[in-house]
């Protein structure tokens, strides 16, 4: 199918609706960034080509050259048959207006609480200046420290991760965005190398999928990190840690949140005495929790 491809298709509009076909046809899984077939279509054309991403419609009939068609539908075909996410084929994850590269040895970047930053995590954080520091904890690609170094502009960094691979892309990232005087990377197991340290803000975005969830994740899920997802039987392995741990490392007004999946029905039952505030996020307040240090469990 796809040699034929090769000599019948010609233009954009071609390639994509080609795309979107393979993709339904494939059963295709899209949690990574995209929400359909044709959305990830159009970002791999799109990005293939080097084109903008949110200028489709100028060159819908813009014919490929030779070099071209065999680039997009090499992505296209691996993408099927492969159901290798999008993001790792094309090493970029978008969260909101900021661009993160990533590969497979990080989870590809997705969190709500990205979105509670773009706010400064208002109304929760009255005066932004007096975050003095600050802690992204499993921070997997970096994507959260960066947007904690913008939200935040007074605001020292950890990055924490035990995972060294993960770190490497974390300091691309960290690069890029020419933050190595904010942030510092620690490779620890949750808080265990922070020994001493005080933070204003401790964000999470953890491992909190269950083992009954992992038997069932779909193909593109399998890609990533099986440790950046994974987070014992009940998926709150990770969580439970952070809440018991937490205090020790918040300074005496210092907020604590933690992006925990769908668990929050399991998670409160679990802590019944815990006033666990839910956060308003695009999909709902059922994905991420704030607790003031007084708050958390002794």
């Amino acid at each position: 199918m796809y040699r034929e491809a090769k000599t019948q298709l010609q233009t954009v509009r071609d390639l994509l609706r080609f795309a979107v076909s393979r993709f339904n046809d494939a059963g295709l899984f899209f949690g990574h960034g995209s929400a359909s077939a044709y959305d990830e279509a159009v970002y791999l054309v799109l990005h293939t080509l080097h084109l903008p991403l949110d200028q489709l419609e100028p060159f819908l009939d813009a014919r490929l050259t030779t070099v071209e068609l065999d680039q997009v539908l090499d992505i296209v075909r691996r993408r099927a048959t492969e159901k290798i996410p999008a993001a790792y084929l094309t090493n970029e994850a978008w969260l909101g207006d900021f661009s993160f590269y990533v590969d497979e040895r990080a989870i590809v970047p997705r969190s709500f609480i990205a979105e509670l930053l773009q706010e400064q995590l208002a109304p929760w954080i009255e005066e932004p200046a007096n975050i003095h520091s600050a802690l992204d904890l499993c921070t997997g690609s970096g994507c959260l420290a960066v947007l904690l170094a913008h939200a935040f502009e007074n605001a020292a960094i950890d990055a924490v991760d035990i995972s060294h691979e993960a770190l490497q892309v974390t300091q691309k990232n960290v690069s890029d965005y020419d933050l190595e005087h904010r942030i510092s990377l620690v490779r620890s197991d949750l808080f265990a190398a922070l020994a001493g340290c005080r933070y204003d803000l401790i964000i999470s975005n953890p491992p909190y999928v269950s083992a009954k969830s992992m038997a069932s994740l779909p193909e593109e899920y399998r890609h990533e990190p099986r440790g950046a997802l994974a987070s014992g039987e009940d998926g709150l392995e990770a969580t439970r840690a952070i809440l018991l741990q937490a205090s020790d490392y918040l300074t005496d007004r210092g907020i604590l949140i933690v992006e925990i999946g769908h668990n929050r029905q399991a998670l409160e039952q679990a802590f019944p005495l815990t006033p666990f505030t839910w956060l308003e996020t695009s999909a709902g307040d059922e994905f991420v929790f704030l607790l003031r240090r007084d708050q958390l469990p002794e």
